[in-house]
């Protein structure tokens, strides 16, 4: 996928060097965009090997609006685990917020379903330009030991060539690991317009993305930390020629979010059954160690 490799490149050369939070440095650039046309195919990265089920099942824990990793689990997903509490709760889980976002004090309702209205807002009024989730809640975002990262997306309908509509996604991330979250970040937020696309029946367009932060993890100057450094395994897939890219499928049994939360206690096979990707053929995988 060249806009992958694109972004790869852009950080590796123009990245400069950052402290932060995790005592990693990285190099960190500021403002990268692309956009994908999933009319190409699903961008599922082919230069090396990216977990079709953990990609799955992270996104419907998203949409289910659950902050326990206990799902996670069942399915063998492990990636959450270092940042959830003794009892396995995330407290910032996406989910949590587009199922579940606070309201004001004096509002009646207690909490607003992002997903629910976006639904219901892109079928009633397909060309409005407010179909908007927001995962960052001030309240939890500002003292939360990991506020989130893919924070803000908007669905949009768009006209391709033959005038016939397409639903489009942008998502802004303030915070873009390029090795490892960024690879993810495509294909789940590609999943989550594809789902869309399905349930409301306009067909699947253009996936654009925005990180604001956009950084590599790198060893210090000195050498040390080097476990860490993300740059040897990225330069290993610039070498790497993109393959084409393979295709989704959605079960025509998916007829609307409830469908979705009655499928999350069913096997890790029933739900890839659901959710087919076909003809991927990536290299292998190249492993990559988060600071955390």
């Amino acid at each position: 996928m060249k806009q992958y490799l694109d972004a790869v490149r852009h950080v590796l050369e123009h990245g400069r060097r950052k402290e932060n939070r995790t005592g990693v440095d990285t190099l960190s650039t500021f403002n990268y965009n692309y956009q994908i046309d999933l009319r190409d195919g699903f961008p599922l990265l082919t230069t090396k090997e990216i977990s079709w089920k953990n990609i799955v099942i992270e996104n419907l824990w998203f949409l289910s609006g659950n902050t326990n990793i206990g799902l996670l689990r069942k399915h063998g997903c492990k990636f959450w685990d270092p940042w959830a509490d003794e009892d396995g709760n995330v407290p910032s889980a996406y989910g949590n917020f587009w199922r579940s976002f606070p309201m004001p004090e004096g509002v009646n309702d207690k909490s607003n379903d992002q997903i629910i209205w976006i639904l219901d807002q892109i079928k009633k009024n397909p060309m409005s330009r407010r179909h908007v989730v927001s995962a960052w809640a001030p309240s939890n975002a500002q003292s939360s030991y990991l506020p989130p990262c893919h924070a803000f997306w908007v669905m949009n309908v768009q006209f391709d060539e033959n005038d016939e509509p397409i639903l489009c996604l942008h998502l802004t991330q303030r915070s873009a690991d390029i090795a490892l979250g960024v690879p993810y970040n495509i294909a789940g937020y590609a999943l989550i317009l594809e789902l869309l696309s399905h349930l409301t029946g306009i067909r699947a367009g253009v996936f654009g993305h925005t990180l604001v932060d956009a950084h590599v993890y790198t060893c210090k100057p000195d050498g040390s930390d080097s476990e860490y450094d993300h740059v040897p395994g990225l330069l290993e897939q610039l070498k790497r020629v993109p393959r084409k890219l393979p295709q989704i499928n959605i079960s025509d049994s998916i007829k609307s979010l409830d469908d979705i939360e009655d499928i999350l206690d069913a096997s890790t096979e029933q739900i890839l059954d659901i959710f087919q990707i076909s003809n991927y053929s990536p290299y292998e995988a190249i492993k990559f160690r988060v600071a955390v």
